[in-house]
């Protein structure tokens, strides 16, 4: 029994012992600084407060700490704010508690809107003795404006300035602007000014309600005799529509800067526009980057090259002091958005453009031998500076409605191409081996079929008889469907789809601005033997892109190589997607052929220029079922000058079976070449 209770008292005296330790700790002021820093870190401002001097606390009122340290670091979006020192010495904390005082020194880091933020800085910590008999020791923080920045220790105003980057431009080849940052009219009231129907008459010009205008003129700085904004601006360029709108009572306007397409409809597709900014948009937007009141490229290059174009803000976060002096407490510079340098050739552009006089259509124009894209065309338009200011549901509705469908992009979709395929099919079929230059196939009348009950009354129809066996020179030249149907039958269905897809069918094509795929057909297979005969020339379910089917035309220019498109003119020139595709005499044995299909072909009787022109026509039928005898028609023709070979033109006119089909458009790209070519 002696023993437990020996054992007993050892550990009832640890425990005491122990117990009367913890008692008699001392707190130190680093064991304060260091619990305050936590709390700074948090941004815990009230628990900061709670830790200041009686005499701090006095001086500055909780609304003039916890309320202002939260608007500042809200204001500035403070984040990751870092507090580093080393504390005292046991010998400094010794001299310290005789003196009553301690000053650490520390060094705070911060994130910031305007980017990081560094400053040093010294606390000095009272102590306190507390308690009834004053037995308890605590220390409590002297505090000063200097702690949130010790620019404004002895007094000052923090403010912020933003730098908003000027949009980068989108210019042709020659830098001339496409997407300009040029002057406008920003839009506003005078209210005194107003006439009984003037917000009725501004609300129907520049789509905007009528309840928006009363909410920028109820204001309440607004008054009778002031100029109000009411967030709306016309380019100075819409002469129309700057005359309306400063007719109306109680208009006015302020000259700014803002986003204009020079060419209007003539680039819409290709420039597209931006936009104010919706919440939608936010969704999927670096909050960084943007806010409520930013723009956004919402189409065409505009979308496409946003990062670039953009920029970035500029901000400065100062401190104004009484006598007007400026201190920068951090600074983010501007970086105004990138110029986007394309190889569009505006004159191409509008030339093709202009050749469609409304009518539905697209085009792709290139430099065949750098690859160089020298147009895309989409018709018909719209006006991109409509779109960008305020449309008005009037028009907005109308360009909805339309049947031609202008806000479609047409030089991005895949059409039937025709028979502007033959010369590829021809070019697969010399490079497989299914028939040389000199091989003939006798063929008699306007139809034909195979003698396979499976085609049952289908037959495949030539717009003219030959004269004896047909090569590949004359099926060229003449354009005969039943020629190419027989050649594809002879060749099989897997080495025609194996040809295609070298031509890059099947295959996204490697450019800046997405283009739909080019595609043999809805399963990419030709599994039935009529489907294999009409796809040899371009009907069936084949669909290209006009800017794919230029690609394809300039192997016969670059000797059996076909061209990489490009559309920055910082992208690598004289590039190919595929070489090889045919030997240099293949090469060189087509394009003679394009230049007798124009020259000894249909095409020579509307084609009329100073120059040798190549190239070849196709006519689409868009038909529903596959019996189905008149149908609308698409035309198509691809073409160059066969000297020069500097410009290659693919191009499609819709529904053109009243006025000449095919032969009409290689009417319109012999004047659209002859233009440029003076």
């Amino acid at each position: 029994m002696k023993k437990i209770a020996f054992i007993m008292l050892v550990i009832l005296t640890i425990l005491f012992v122990g117990c009367s330790k913890d008692d008699d700790e001392v707190i130190t002021p680093n064991d304060v600084f260091n619990t305050y820093t936590d709390h700074w870190q948090e941004e815990n401002f009230s628990a900061m407060y709670d830790m200041l001097t009686e005499e701090s606390q006095q001086e500055y009122p909780s609304e003039q700490f916890i309320d202002r340290y939260q608007k500042i670091y809200e204001d500035l979006e403070i984040t990751n704010v870092s507090i580093t020192y080393s504390g005292l010495s046991e010998a400094q904390l010794e001299a310290t508690d005789e003196e009553g005082s301690a000053t650490i020194p520390f060094s705070v880091d911060m994130e910031s809107i305007a980017g990081p933020i560094t400053f040093n800085y010294e606390a000095t910590l009272e102590k306190k003795l507390e308690g009834e008999e004053e037995e308890e020791v605590n220390w409590y923080l002297t505090w000063d404006p200097g702690f949130i920045f010790p620019e404004i220790k002895d007094g000052g105003e923090i403010g912020i300035d933003f730098t908003q980057p000027i949009r980068g431009q989108i210019l042709d080849r020659n830098q001339i602007p496409l997407a300009d940052n040029d002057e406008v009219w920003d839009i506003g009231i005078v209210p005194e000014k107003l006439g009984p129907n003037s917000k009725q008459q501004i609300s129907e010009l520049l789509n905007i309600s009528v309840s928006a205008i009363d909410n920028y003129l109820d204001a309440s700085w607004v008054k009778p005799d002031l100029y109000v904004p009411i967030n709306k601006k016309i380019p100075k360029s819409n002469e129309e529509l700057v005359e309306q709108i400063f007719q109306i009572d109680g208009v006015a306007g302020r000259t700014d800067e803002g986003r204009t397409y020079p060419f209007g409809e003539i680039t819409a597709h290709l420039t597209g526009y931006i936009g104010q900014v919706t919440a939608e948009d936010l969704e999927n937007l670096d909050p960084d980057l943007y806010g409520p009141n930013d723009v956004v490229g919402k189409a065409g290059l505009e979308y496409h090259f946003e990062d670039r174009l953009k920029g970035r803000t500029g901000v400065e976060i100062y401190v104004t002091k009484e006598d007007g002096d400026k201190l920068t407490i951090a600074e983010k510079e501007v970086q105004h958005g990138e110029n986007i340098i394309t190889t569009i050739d505006i004159d191409v552009q509008e030339e093709i453009y202009q050749s469609y006089d409304g009518m539905g259509g697209t085009a792709a124009a290139i430099q065949p031998k750098t690859g160089e894209t020298l147009a895309l065309v989409s018709s018909p338009a719209y006006d991109p500076n409509d779109m960008v200011y305020g449309i008005s549901q009037e028009k907005w509705d109308e360009l909805q409605n339309d049947p031609l469908n202008p806000l479609y992009n047409r030089f991005t979709a895949t059409y039937a191409p025709g028979s502007t395929i033959k010369p590829i099919t021809a070019a697969i079929g010399l490079d497989n081996g299914t028939f040389t230059p000199e091989d003939t196939v006798e063929i008699e009348g306007l139809r034909w079929s195979p003698n396979d009950e499976d085609w049952g009354d289908y037959k495949i129809a030539r717009v003219s008889e030959s004269n004896g066996p047909v090569d590949i020179r004359d099926a060229l030249i003449r354009s005969d469907n039943i020629y190419f149907a027989m050649q594809a039958l002879n060749m099989g269905s897997n080495a025609l789809v194996s040809g295609l897809e070298l031509y890059g069918f099947g295959d996204s094509l490697p450019f800046t601005y997405p283009i739909s795929s080019s595609t043999i057909s809805s399963s990419g297979a030709i599994e039935d033997p009529i489907l294999l005969a009409n796809t040899s020339y371009g009907q069936g379910e084949m669909q290209v892109s006009p800017l794919h089917l230029a690609t394809m035309y300039s192997t016969f220019i670059n000797s059996g190589n076909m061209v990489r498109p490009i559309l920055l003119a910082n992208d690598e020139h004289n590039q190919f997607l595929q070489e090889g595709l045919i030997s240099n005499d293949q090469a060189e044995f087509i394009q003679e052929i394009l230049q007798e299909v124009v020259e000894q072909g249909s095409v020579g009787r509307v084609v009329e220029t100073d120059f040798p022109i190549s190239g070849k026509t196709g006519t689409a039928e868009l038909k529903l079922t596959i019996d189905q005898e008149d149908g609308k028609e698409n035309g198509w023709f691809v073409g160059y000058p066969s000297d020069d070979q500097d410009i290659l033109i693919a191009m499609m006119m819709e529904e053109v079976q009243d006025i000449g089909a095919s032969l009409y458009v290689a009417e319109k790209v012999g004047e659209i070449l002859g233009a440029l070519k003076e």
